[in-house]
């Protein structure tokens, strides 16, 4: 069973993505913001794949993506935001996120991008 992490600070999108994620399959981790996914990192098997909001407090997606990267090399991290800036996603990109998914994402759409970037998921 592969197991993906969500990090985002609203509650009801963790719930909302923990459902069909469940649903469909995969074990799932949560945290609140970066900070707090990095140090859970720590604590949990690696998962198969991270999806992460890009604004967040404490540390904000951009910023964990920096630091996950420098032990969590070919974990694919999806960015999940209401962000279409393209700034903001060439930042991500070039830090080494996957792919971007623009908030609302619907649970087909969800599962048929990390069948992409996920192989035998």
């Amino acid at each position: 069973m592969k197991t993906i992490f969500l990090i985002d600070d609203s509650a009801t999108m963790l719930m909302s993505l923990r459902q069909t994620l469940e649903m469909s399959g995969y074990k799932v981790e949560v945290a609140g913001d970066g900070a707090q996914a990095l140090d859970k990192l720590k604590k949990i098997q690696k998962p198969d794949l991270i999806i992460t909001d890009i604004n967040m407090p404490n540390m904000n997606g951009i910023e964990f993506i920096r630091h996950a990267r420098q032990f969590l090399r070919f974990t694919p991290i999806l960015t999940l935001t209401t962000e279409s800036q393209q700034s903001k996603r060439e930042e991500a990109k070039k830090l080494g996120a996957t792919g971007w998914l623009v908030k609302p994402v619907g649970g087909q759409d969800l599962i048929r991008v990390i069948r992409q970037v996920l192989p035998g998921a």
